[in-house]
């Protein structure tokens, strides 16, 4: 999948290389000696544009952007930042499109999961010798650890969110069931059994919203110490799925098809669509990323008590599995070192916070970690905090042919397993045969 790129990229390269050459030939006969800038980042004035691609959507994350671009070009005349705006829902496809033909924004913001094929494809800038010592010390290591490809570096983690529970608070109360926290967490099988406790009348201890199961099963199954990718001394990785690998899987299966006490129905479901039955009382919980709670505040019906609770915890704790958003340079930028200074800007503890409250997600940054408005117990902010010290590499992040096994294997594996309609064997079976054959065409 990887060596695909390769080609188009020399391709784009020396097609580029031809233009300059063309462009100087041009430059010659009209006897301009004043010169031209280093491409459409430059203008005749000297002055610099750089395009900043962003992929934030919720009002209050755009503002705090688009902001933060404004006070960038206000104290910066000679490089400016052009904010274009981008959607997640299709910004693989479209760096892709945008890298070969040249095209590419000078920075990229994205998400470390998604960020494998452009690093190993030589798109994405090395950024170990381009950011200051300030923003590599802010950011702790099991943070750079997500957009670490090889042995460079290819996106500055920024944001990131753990999975949490959105619990009724008022059924919880009423059960008279012991509230989790962060210090003192739910087992994985006192989870299990707290969900049959609160099942009854129709009504369902949890939802779990696995439309997409892959990344969310496999990024809780650190807690129980499972990793199913294993990579040996050679540098390949090979599927296994383990004791450790089958606790999550597991409960989630014996909720639906054995104890009754989730929703089979909510199995094909996104996050978004579990809320209208959690406020209508369905469920008593729905486990989701912590920036959903920005959804539950505005939708969610007047008089409606809500909290958030950590995750359950296995034999490593509270550790979850993570895909920070990232912000990198591509690498036919011809202005780096002006992208990183703009980068650094917008990661400033500071504004790193700014950012954190518009996405409603924590900062990787430690400075803006600590900042008081993290902190607080409106919204359970405090709670999402604590658990960030937990949160590491997804498992997924730089295997190689990943997407395809997640799609063509995983997904489809796990949504008949959590149905009932394979049993964990089966299961099993699938994710390693079918998977390592899948992973061995990547590592020819």
């Amino acid at each position: 999948m990887h060596t695909r790129f390769r080609p188009a990229l020399m391709r784009t390269r020396i097609l580029l290389a031809l233009a300059a050459v063309f462009g100087l030939l041009l430059t010659g006969c009209t006897g301009d000696n004043g010169g031209s800038g280093s491409g459409s980042g430059s203008g005749s004035d000297g002055r610099i544009t750089l395009r900043f691609q962003s992929l934030a959507w919720q009002k209050e994350s755009v503002e705090a952007n688009k902001e933060l671009v404004e006070e960038w070009n206000a104290a910066h005349p000679d490089v400016q930042v052009e904010y274009v705006q981008g959607s997640w829902d299709s910004v693989h496809d479209q760096l892709l499109t945008s890298f070969e033909g040249g095209e590419a924004p000078d920075i990229i913001h994205d998400a470390s999961d998604d960020l494998a094929d452009f690093a190993y494809g030589g798109y994405l800038a090395d950024l170990r010798e381009l950011l200051p010592q300030r923003l590599r010390e802010e950011i702790p290591d099991r943070s750079w650890e997500t957009a670490t490809f090889g042995d460079g570096i290819y996106g500055v983690p920024f944001l990131q969110e753990p999975r949490v529970l959105i619990a009724n608070a008022t059924w919880l109360k009423e059960s008279g069931v012991r509230i989790p926290t962060p210090e003192k967490p739910w087992s994985w099988e006192e989870f299990r059994q707290i969900t049959k406790e609160l099942r009854g009348d129709g009504r369902y201890g949890v939802a779990w919203p696995l439309k997409e199961p892959v990344s969310a099963t496999l990024n809780l199954s650190l807690s129980a110490g499972g990793r199913i990718f294993h990579r040996g001394e050679d540098g390949r990785v090979e599927v296994r799925f383990d004791t450790a690998d089958e606790v999550v899987p597991r409960t989630v299966h014996d909720q639906v098809a054995t104890d009754r006490s989730a929703s089979g129905t909510t199995l094909g479901m996104g996050g978004s669509d579990t809320l209208p039955g959690f406020f209508a009382g369905k469920y008593a919980m729905v486990p989701l990323g912590f920036s959903y709670r920005q959804q539950i505040v505005q939708q969610a019906p007047k008089g409606f008590d809500w909290q958030v609770l950590p995750a359950p915890a296995g034999a490593d704790g509270l550790t979850q599995g993570v895909s920070p958003q990232t912000l990198s340079i591509a690498e036919d930028s011809p202005h780096k070192k002006e992208a990183a200074r703009f980068i650094d800007f917008l990661l400033r503890p500071e504004n790193m916070v700014r950012l954190a409250l518009g996405d409603w997600m924590l900062p990787t940054g430690k400075k803006a970690l600590s900042d008081p408005a993290l902190h607080t117990e409106k919204y359970d902010w405090a709670t999402g905090t604590a658990l960030a010290e937990h949160l590491r590499s997804a498992p997924a992040q730089s295997v190689r042919g990943y997407p395809e096994w997640k799609d063509k294997v995983a997904t489809p594996a796990f949504q008949e397993y959590y149905s009932g309609a394979i049993t964990l064997d089966e299961l099993r079976e699938r994710l390693v045969e079918d998977g390592n054959l899948v992973l061995a065409r990547y590592q020819r």
